[in-house]
C-alpha cells in the first residue's frame, strides 16, 4: 500500500506524524506551548530580558570608563542619568506586566543563567 501524495506525514503503522516528523505520541515537553492569553506578556518578557542584558553590559562598560578616567564630568553625569532612567523604566515595565527581576534571567542549562545574580 502506498501513501497518497498529500499524506507525506503518515507512519508505516497507520499513526500520524506531526510537522516535526515525530509520531503523535512523542514527548510533548519539547513543544513550544503558545497561549494566546499570555503571548503579549511573554514577548515583553523576552524583550525586557534582552534590554536588561544590554543595560548591564553598558553599565559595566561605563564603570570601566569611569575607572580609567576616559570621561569628562559631563559625560559621567549624562551616562549615570541615562542608566538610572533606563533602570527606572525597566522597573515600570516589569511592574506593568507582573514580572520580577529574576523572571528576566534565562536558564542556559549547563552554561548557567544568562544574567549574573547580584
Amino acid at each position: 500500500m502506498t501513501a497518497a501524495p498529500d499524506d507525506h506525514h503518515a507512519e508505516p503503522h497507520g499513526g500520524r506524524r506531526d510537522q516535526s516528523g515525530r509520531g503523535e505520541g512523542s514527548d510533548r515537553r519539547n513543544r513550544l506551548d503558545l497561549d494566546p492569553d499570555t503571548v503579549e506578556r511573554d514577548l515583553v518578557k523576552l524583550v525586557l530580558t534582552v534590554v536588561e542584558l544590554l543595560r548591564q553590559l553598558m553599565e559595566r562598560q561605563a564603570l570601566r570608563r569611569f575607572d580609567e578616567g576616559d570621561l569628562t564630568e559631563e559625560q559621567e553625569e549624562r551616562i549615570g542619568l541615562t542608566l538610572m532612567l533606563l533602570g527606572d523604566r525597566m522597573a515600570e515595565l516589569r511592574d506593568r506586566y507582573g514580572l520580577r527581576p529574576e523572571d528576566l534571567n534565562l536558564d542556559l542549562g549547563p552554561l548557567g543563567p544568562l544574567l549574573p545574580r547580584d
